[in-house]
């Protein structure tokens, strides 16, 4: 359909009427300019992307779509983040389109900016060019992402009728509607989807690399705004590594963990609402994801009072060993599990000379025991690259139980939580939580942290924070 055979465009009860004489006069006298959109870097890498899918699925039709925005409250919606696998193939991040790969071909079905000739241009809040800004043009988006690009309104007539089709599917009501579900075929896509992405090409590393640099800038950023975190607590890390992410990247990555205190032993403590009290640690996980959508995941305990004491030092440095076993383990060949299960040897013998097991270490680390866990709680290592946990839809047998190869990027962070009330432990401990996390690459020969730029070390944390503070 053109563009004025459209649905009406989305306002709210609140907007003002439009009289004809108003609209009419606002579809004329407009002149015409085009997006400087250069030729995306992820075109070629993308272009390969999709030949090696499709030669997984020869003679088959492949949907996959970016999905559309969602809903916050009442008119307002989230700020739209494609759905990953998408970008992955053709680099688009513009709401509502789909990608189809059929026979080795790729048409991105794409919604570009109105007419101006329509009352969406001025009137529409969610596409609108004077409400939400200007969406590129089918042809800028074409020549960015080098990629064929259609009208999204031609999607559904692609799509009737002929050869096997394979859906990405819970992405977009709209292109589930159009397509038969087969859960047997459209599960083997998105598991093939995560797959792919389980090795990372160089332009991937690069990204990876980028989002771990500016992570380090925006911890660099809360140390040095050391005064206003002890007067306002929490909430002021969070807002401050999150200006540092809006600035240089896209996003934060997943919403930023600020563990003072007590607070460290709640695993995914995103309330951030605590104070920062000195003598106490703060637990900060938190990553940049970088406009290209890779995100990091880096995690730094540090002493409030700018120093560690002697017991917080000697829990840190038994998480520190437990990490830096973790990451020796990382290799070519290497089971995947491998750096959890080096950590945790490392972990459970440290609380076994503390007197906390119930049972010697060796017993403790049975697969049929595990009861160290008490006290660690989670893995050591997720996949990273455009999800904070990626490659989530992967064959077990590949990931998580799978080997190890070059250019697979993971987390390793071991982590020790006292819970305040458990009554298994000795009183000083209670309350303290400890999490180390690095982003480490594996490279032919082993390992590369991509995050070292934040120092571990527990005398290291104590100088850059005093370097920072001034």
């Amino acid at each position: 359909m053109d563009d004025q055979q459209r649905e009406e465009p989305r306002t709210e009860s609140h907007d003002p009427a439009v009289p004809e004489a108003y609209a009419a006069f606002m579809r004329t006298g407009w002149g015409d300019r085009e997006l400087d959109l250069p030729r995306h870097p992820v075109a070629d890498p993308a272009a390969d992307r999709r030949g090696r899918l499709a030669d997984l699925f020869p003679g088959e039709r492949l949907v996959v779509p970016a999905g559309g925005y969602k809903v916050r409250a009442n008119d307002t919606d989230y700020r739209f983040r494609p759905e990953t696998a998408h970008t992955y193939l053709c680099g688009n991040q513009t709401s509502d389109a789909v990608l189809v790969v059929e026979d080795g071909e790729s048409v991105l079905y794409a919604r570009p900016r109105s007419s101006r000739e329509t009352d969406e241009f001025f009137r529409d809040r969610q596409y609108g060019e004077l409400w939400a800004g200007r969406r590129p043009s089918l042809g800028e988006l074409s020549d960015s992402l080098d990629v064929e690009c259609r009208h999204l309104d031609d999607l559904e007539g692609a799509l009737a009728g002929r050869g096997k089709t394979r859906v990405l599917r819970g992405v977009d009501g709209r292109v589930d509607g159009i397509v038969d579900a087969d859960e047997g075929r459209d599960g083997d896509l998105a598991r093939v989807l995560s797959e792919l992405r389980l090795v990372k090409d160089p332009w991937e590393v690069e990204q990876l690399q980028e989002a771990c640099d500016i992570t380090t800038l925006g911890f660099e950023d809360c140390v040095r705004e050391w005064d206003r975190v002890l007067e306002m607590g929490e909430r002021w890390i969070e807002g401050t590594f999150f200006r540092r992410a809006r600035a240089m990247g896209n996003d934060i990555g997943y919403d930023s963990i600020v563990g003072g205190g007590r607070h460290a032993t709640t695993l995914h403590w995103i309330d951030n609402s605590g104070p920062i009290v000195p003598g106490e640690l703060v637990l900060l996980d938190m990553g940049v994801e970088a406009s290209s959508l890779y995100t990091a995941d880096v995690t730094r305990t540090l002493p409030v009072s700018g120093t560690f004491t002697p017991l917080q030092r000697e829990l840190y440095e038994l998480v520190l060993t437990a990490q830096q076993a973790g990451i020796d383990a990382v290799r070519p060949g290497a089971r995947f599990l491998a750096a959890h299960e080096a950590a945790m040897s490392v972990i459970a013998h440290g609380l076994d000379d503390m007197g906390l097991l119930p049972v010697p270490a060796e017993e403790a680390l049975s697969p049929d025991s595990k009861v160290y866990a008490r006290w660690t709680l989670h893995g050591t290592s997720h996949m990273l690259g455009m999800d904070v946990h990626d490659c989530a839809r992967s064959a077990p047998e590949s990931y998580p139980r799978g080997d190890l190869a070059e250019g697979m990027v993971l987390t390793v962070e071991p982590g020790l939580y006292f819970q305040e009330d458990d009554l298994l432990v000795p009183e000083e401990l209670r309350g303290i939580g400890i999490r180390i996390e690095d982003d480490v690459l594996v490279t032919a020969d082993g390992a590369r942290n991509l995050s070292a730029a934040l120092p571990r070390d527990a005398g290291a944390v104590e100088e850059w924070m005093a370097a920072l503070r001034g």
